[in-house]
């Protein structure tokens, strides 16, 4: 798939937001990418998992880990295309940890697989689960890549769509979007 395939997938479902966003890393922005809009429908999430699964199969990942809430629907995706073990981070007092009774073995190669990164706060998160337990990260695999490239992991990187997205600090915005109410549309 395209990058223009893809982003046309988000528009369609109405998954590419216009307006006045407050992200989960506190900047703001005129653009938000509502993934969840777009992994509603199966046959899309099929053909998002199939193409990040490609991206990333030579990379030997046993399992995939994913970051609570965004990430599951994809990261799931992606493991059953890989036929990997799925496993997921979720929040507690605030925090990503591992519950369920899901247990990382010592030297297991994981794929951390996320639906959004701006920052990447989550995504680090999530690796630093991983390397707590002792297992290894192999790679990350984002559908949208906010930064541009930018944002580093000290592993391969792969993503379906990279794009510079503007962002701004509170306080910090111009003058069109202080005029835009805001809104807050991701998880908290």
């Amino acid at each position: 798939m395209t990058e223009s395939e893809i982003l046309e997938i988000f528009r369609g479902s109405g998954a590419l937001l216009e307006g006045h966003f407050v992200l989960r890393s506190g900047l703001h922005s005129r653009q938000f990418f509502q993934c969840a809009l777009a992994l509603q429908q199966m046959p899309v999430v099929e053909k998002l998992g199939a193409a990040v699964a490609d991206k990333v199969r030579s990379l030997g990942a046993t399992t995939v880990i994913s970051p609570a809430l965004g990430g599951l629907v994809l990261g799931q995706e992606v493991a059953r295309q890989l036929r990997s073990r799925f496993v997921f981070a979720e929040k507690e007092e605030g925090k990503l940890v591992l519950r369920r009774g899901f247990k990382i073995s010592e030297g297991e190669k994981m794929l951390v697989v996320e639906d959004v990164v701006t920052k990447g706060g989550r995504v680090q998160e999530t690796i630093d689960i991983v390397r707590a337990s002792r297992g290894q990260v192999v790679g990350v695999a984002v559908a949208v890549d906010r930064s541009g490239g930018c944002v580093t992991f000290g592993v391969p990187m792969f993503s379906l769509i990279s794009l510079v997205v503007e962002t701004f600090e509170p306080t910090r915005l111009p003058p069109d979007l202080s005029d835009i109410p805001v809104v807050k549309p991701g998880s908290k």
